[in-house]
Parts: structure tokens; C-alpha cells; sequence
């Protein structure tokens, strides 16, 4: 009976031993902890830190909807496994982190936070913080800054009339060209387009850039500064069909009368003038026109507006 409780106690001594054994200082498990996320452990990849994209300012990218996280990963969990991995980004000399948190993942933001990470900004469902890692200030940028809205004067050459519309959620009904805000990824030439179309049932095309406006403090702008642009297009029909719920009432109208109304607002009626100077004068007088040229990134263009340079200088 003595040797039976004694091989039983051996027994359970190399049972201890061997669990400690599981669970040495440089695996994942200390990042996720020893006790109670070892379920958690085995379901992150990679042996214990967070992988993501360097970009080519040396900062990396982490997606955590991409890192293999299990779903019910604790805020503690998660904050020993970024330490973990602060720590071999700083010893790579990483100039910042990037963490892309998924909504279902909120709880990490606030994990984050405790390692000195900040809100850079949030968009349909995920956040995205930073942390900057290099010497001195930071000199990661910041989000968008401002939104650009975008108007299109649709000018029938043949009559001296423009297109104008008045706005129903405005507190006064003044005459202005439709327009609104330019979507991410399109073209502002392409905006103006849409937006006449949506509001007015006009169909038109692009003819040049006229004008831009910058204001600070826009009211329903959300803190942003706010870049309006205004388009000459051309009409290709001119029967209206406007949008009863964005507007009041819309109308082909001579220019001059828009020129000098009191029923509009500062900007429509200084470009109703010089629209009236390009009817007068040409257009090639007042308009920035638009070229596509390749970017430095192959495969890709870009749009530039400027004046027509005379023939002789173009390439």
C-alpha cells in the first residue's frame, strides 16, 4: 500500500510539472495570460503578437478582423497580446501602428486606449486608432478635413437660360444651381452631373470647372471645413422632373435675371455674371478646363483643371 501512494504521488507531481511545462515565459500564452485564456490562445495565429501590412512610411497596418482574434477575446487578453507586440514593433523600429477594429470588436478600442492609442477615425463598421512610434511629435495626418460639395450651372447657350432650383430644406427659398456632395471616388464633373439629374430630371455633360468656394465652420458639416465647386455643363435634354422632397420649385432662367435677383444667394449670383461675360465673351474666357494625366502610380489617372494653354505649348 506504502509503494502504491507514493508511485501516486509522483504521479501527481509530474502532472504539475508538466502543465507548467505548457506554459513557458516566451510563448503566447503569457501575451494572452495563464489562467483563463488559454482556449483564447490557441485560436490566435501566429506565436503570441499581432501581424499586419508595413506601408512604406514604416508604419504597419493591423486588421483585426483579419488576425484569427476569437470573438469572445477579453479586453485584457487583447491588451496583453498588443503590449506583447509594441514591444518587437519599437525593437523594429516601426514608426507607427494602425489598429482597423471591427465593430463586433469595440471592446478592443478601449484596450488600446490604455497603450496610448487614439480615435483617427470611424467609418460604417470599423474604427481605426493610431499610435505614433518614432522620435519626437507625431507626423501621422490626420482624417479627411474637409467635404466637398459640388453645383452644376447648366447653361442653355442657345437661349441665355441656366437651370436653377430652390432648395426645400433651406431657410431661404433662394434660386441655385443643384448640386450636392461629391461621393468617394467620383469625379466632381461627375457629381455636378448626377446631382442636376437627381434633382432636376436634366440630363447634361461636363464642360469646365468655374469656380471654387472654402468655407470654415459649415454648419452640418460635422467640424469639417467645407469645399464647394461649381460646374458648367451643357444640357442634353431640357425637360424638368425635379425632386419634389429635395426641392421646392425649379426653372430654366435667364441668366441676367439671376445676375440681379435678390432671390438668391452672394455666390450664384456673382457666377450668373460671369456666365454672362463667357456668353458675351467665350467661355474660353472663364473656364478652368479638365485633362486626364497618368499618375506617377502606373495604371492610374488623374484629373487637372486649368486654363487652355495655347497650342503652341502644348506637348
Amino acid at each position: 500500500m506504502a509503494v502504491c501512494a507514493l508511485v501516486s504521488k509522483i504521479s501527481q507531481v509530474s502532472g504539475r510539472l508538466c502543465s507548467k511545462a505548457l506554459c513557458p515565459a516566451n510563448t503566447a500564452v503569457r501575451a494572452l495570460s495563464c489562467t483563463g485564456s488559454r482556449s483564447q490562445l490557441h485560436r490566435v495565429k501566429g506565436a503570441g503578437v499581432l501581424t499586419g501590412q508595413v506601408d512604406r512610411f514604416g508604419g504597419v497596418t493591423v486588421n483585426l478582423a483579419d488576425a484569427g482574434l476569437p470573438a469572445d477575446i477579453s479586453e485584457g487578453a487583447f491588451s496583453r497580446l498588443l503590449q506583447d507586440s509594441l514591444v518587437q514593433w519599437k525593437s523594429e523600429g516601426k514608426a507607427a501602428v494602425w489598429l482597423r477594429i471591427p465593430i463586433s470588436l469595440s471592446r478592443c478600442a478601449a484596450a488600446s486606449s490604455t497603450h496610448g492609442f487614439t480615435f483617427h477615425h470611424a467609418k460604417h463598421d470599423h474604427s481605426v486608432l493610431a499610435l505614433w512610434l518614432g522620435e519626437g511629435k507625431s507626423r501621422l495626418p490626420g482624417f479627411a478635413t474637409h467635404q466637398v460639395g459640388v453645383a452644376g450651372a447648366v447653361v442653355d447657350e442657345s437661349t441665355g437660360k441656366v437651370l436653377v432650383v430652390q432648395d426645400r430644406n433651406k431657410t431661404k427659398n433662394a434660386w441655385k444651381f443643384p448640386g450636392g456632395l461629391s461621393e468617394p471616388g467620383e469625379n466632381i464633373g461627375a457629381t455636378a452631373i448626377r446631382e442636376v439629374f437627381e434633382e432636376t430630371g436634366v440630363r447634361s455633360e461636363f464642360r469646365s470647372l468655374l469656380s471654387v468656394r472654402q468655407q470654415h465652420n459649415h454648419p452640418g458639416a460635422f467640424g469639417m471645413s467645407d469645399m464647394y465647386v461649381i460646374c458648367r455643363l451643357g444640357p442634353l435634354t431640357y425637360d424638368i422632373n425635379f425632386c419634389t422632397q429635395e426641392c421646392l420649385s425649379c426653372k430654366w432662367l435667364d441668366l441676367a435675371d439671376l445676375a440681379t435677383t435678390g432671390d438668391t444667394t452672394p455666390i450664384t449670383a456673382r457666377i450668373a455674371r460671369l456666365l454672362l461675360y463667357g456668353l458675351e465673351q467665350g467661355f474660353d474666357k472663364i473656364d478652368l478646363t479638365m485633362e486626364e494625366l497618368p499618375a506617377v502610380y502606373s495604371g492610374m489617372y488623374y484629373q487637372l483643371y486649368h486654363r487652355q494653354l495655347p497650342p503652341t505649348l502644348k506637348p
